[in-house]
């Protein structure tokens, strides 16, 4: 079983979805690991559907490890079409069982990277929009 994850983390990894940069993207944030040089910035277009805002669209581009890449590309397919107010609700464990294999802690970091630049860009976008 751990080796259709690891296909499928290799499969996230030389064919990211969501990858590549948003115009004029309503988020757009960047952060990176310094102790192993990953780096990702996701961009998101927002919608709005009544009262309720969601992400229409989410691309992201970086530099890193299999993990960060792959959990990325993970993570912006499972979140397109949510509301924006359940981003700040997606638990870490949600990125390590969309990853699906055992992870050492260095690797975890790696993984959850993605996870802490959306809901960073989200935070911030929410503050300048109340």
């Amino acid at each position: 079983m751990q080796d259709l994850y690891r296909e499928h983390i290799l499969d996230h990894y030389e064919n990211p979805r969501h990858h590549g940069v948003i115009e004029h993207a309503d988020i757009s944030h960047e952060e990176s690991n310094p102790l192993c040089g990953d780096r990702i910035r996701i961009d998101v277009k927002l919608g709005s559907a009544g009262d309720r805002v969601y992400i229409a669209d989410a691309a992201f581009t970086g530099d890193g490890c299999i993990i960060s890449q792959a959990a990325t590309s993970m993570l912006l397919e499972d979140v397109v079409g949510k509301p924006v107010d359940e981003i700040d609700q997606i638990e870490p464990q949600r990125v390590l069982d969309l990853v699906g294999v055992p992870l050492t802690a260095a690797r975890v970091k790696c993984a959850l990277l993605g996870l802490k630049v959306l809901k960073t860009g989200i935070k911030l976008w929410t503050l300048r929009h109340p």
